[in-house]
């Protein structure tokens, strides 16, 4: 393998992750894909599902170029969607110590 970079894969290397809340419960991921390309390039769309219905759970997230989220959170936060609002922020990690986490003994 030559030492030339792809840059395609440096744009992967540096996507961050979009939290995407208040979705419509019959938003696809195809529809989120389409709002948020109009912002850049996206890398992946996931809308998250109830494990037990696989019905929506109302929010998702998106993965874009590192460039493209500032203007995708500028664009896209507090618009209408579906008929619902769109709350778009940068991803966190996740937390311990939600539902099913081993609880500290005393």
């Amino acid at each position: 393998m030559s030492g030339l970079r792809d840059p395609r894969w440096e744009e992967f290397a540096l996507a961050k992750k979009l939290y995407v809340g208040n979705l419509p419960f019959n938003a696809s991921e195809d529809e989120l894909r389409e709002a948020f390309e109009r912002c850049g390039e996206v890398v992946s769309v996931r809308i998250i599902t109830d494990r037990d219905t696989g019905r929506s759970r109302g929010f998702g997230f998106v993965e874009m170029a590192g460039s493209d989220v500032d203007e995708a959170i500028k664009e896209l936060d507090g618009r209408d969607f579906g008929g619902r609002t769109l709350r778009v922020s940068e991803a966190r990690e996740r937390q311990a110590g939600g539902p099913g986490a081993p609880r500290a003994r005393l």
